[in-house]
């Protein structure tokens, strides 16, 4: 993980089981990303969670990509 998201996206097991949360808050990555592919913009996530900063949700969007960014090998017969 680079050294800006260790910054924003934290780790702990007993935590949201876990999951990767915003800041040690109790709101995880996953949260922030089902708001926005359900249409909530980056303010109205902002104004719900008064602790957000735009950089968290950036945080959450550049970690979702690395964590897809993989080769995906399908076997042929």
């Amino acid at each position: 993980m680079s050294p800006d998201l260790s910054d924003r996206i934290t780790f702990d097991p007993n935590q949201c089981g876990g999951r990767p949360c915003i800041r040690h808050y109790r709101l995880r990555v996953s949260d922030v990303l089902d708001m926005l592919a359900g249409g909530v913009e980056a303010d109205g996530i902002l104004a719900e969670y008064d602790f957000l900063e735009l950089v968290d949700i950036e945080a959450c969007l550049r970690y979702a990509s690395q964590q897809i960014d993989h080769p995906v090998l399908i076997a042929t017969a």
